[in-house]
């Protein structure tokens, strides 16, 4: 039996919702995987063979271009898949975590994925220059910054969504109260309509929202909603990856006067001799010693 094609557009479990153009037309099929195991991700687009008129078996994923995940000690947590664009949201109140900020840059980074902050709540003047003055520090490194006010100016920020994702794979990531929700509506005015026929597709439950989700904006965009999270794990990358996912880092890589410099105490280090004179800051060598010392524990060195 021949194989079709399809975008997967939601997923739950080992439950997927693939689009797909079955005689002509676009249909939305509830497809599982084969044995247990599954690792399938909204994004992918999938070789499937129907079981019934809106049902199908996952047999195949195709090539994909880009991953982006994260990682803890134990497991592993695809976000999505074929991404060109990474959105994450922060907002002048509540403050935003550079943690997370700083961990979705070098996931990032990592997987040729371009980052995009988009700072909200920019009515909040009170927290403005604060927040502005935090954010100063991605764009510092390269990263473009945009300001925002869903709840003020809603059209304009609907304007710079609609440019910022046009011909684009776009993830949205933030932390809860960013105001992540408010700019996937402006963005997608159906969008809670869309949640619940997935949610009721995939029957996940009446209220069940907490699953990544892909909307079509049109042939060659579209944007992935993902579950407000407040970790980022980063154990699958290595030592060698992590120095590379790091801008700031990278034309001082090979200079140091040891080869397997670790950019820790080493004498002679160019990291750290930048560090000194304030071409790099130490928060973000803090971060990079933070997220070795998580890869070792799980690698098992």
């Amino acid at each position: 039996m021949a194989h079709l094609q399809g975008l997967v557009i939601a997923a739950h479990g080992r439950h997927y919702l693939i689009q797909a153009e079955l005689d002509g037309e676009q249909h939305k099929l509830h497809c599982v995987t084969r044995g247990k195991k599954s690792d399938v991700s909204v994004g992918d687009v999938v070789e499937f063979a129907l079981t019934s008129k809106n049902q199908g078996v996952i047999e195949a994923i195709t090539t994909r271009k880009t991953l982006l995940y994260r990682s803890d000690q134990y497991k592993s947590k695809m976000l999505a898949a074929n991404l060109t664009q990474l959105l994450i949201v922060i907002a002048t109140e509540p403050s935003f975590s550079d943690d997370l900020v700083s961990r979705a840059l070098v996931a990032a980074e990592s997987a040729g994925i371009q980052p995009v902050l988009i700072l909200n709540k920019t009515d909040v003047t009170a927290s403005l220059d604060k927040a502005r003055e935090r954010a100063g520090l991605y764009a510092g490194l390269g990263y473009p910054v945009h300001e925002v006010s869903a709840k003020e100016q809603p059209e304009a920020t609907r304007v710079l969504l609609e440019t910022l994702t046009r011909g684009q794979s776009t993830i949205l990531i933030g932390q809860s109260g960013m105001g992540k929700s408010s700019l996937i509506n402006l963005l997608i005015p159906d969008a809670d309509i869309a949640t619940r026929e997935i949610s009721a597709a995939l029957d996940t439950g009446k209220h069940t929202t907490t699953f990544t989700r892909l909307y079509q904006l049109d042939a060659q965009s579209y944007v992935i909603d993902s579950p407000g999270f407040q970790e980022f794990g980063l154990h699958h990358l290595s030592e060698g990856m992590l120095e590379r996912a790091f801008p700031e880092f990278v034309p001082h890589l090979g200079k140091c006067r040891f080869y397997n410099c670790h950019h820790h105490t080493e004498p002679g280090c160019a990291i750290l001799a930048a560090i000194s004179d304030g071409e790099i800051s130490s928060m973000r060598h803090e971060l990079f010693e933070q997220l070795v010392h998580e890869s070792k524990q799980t690698i098992g060195y």
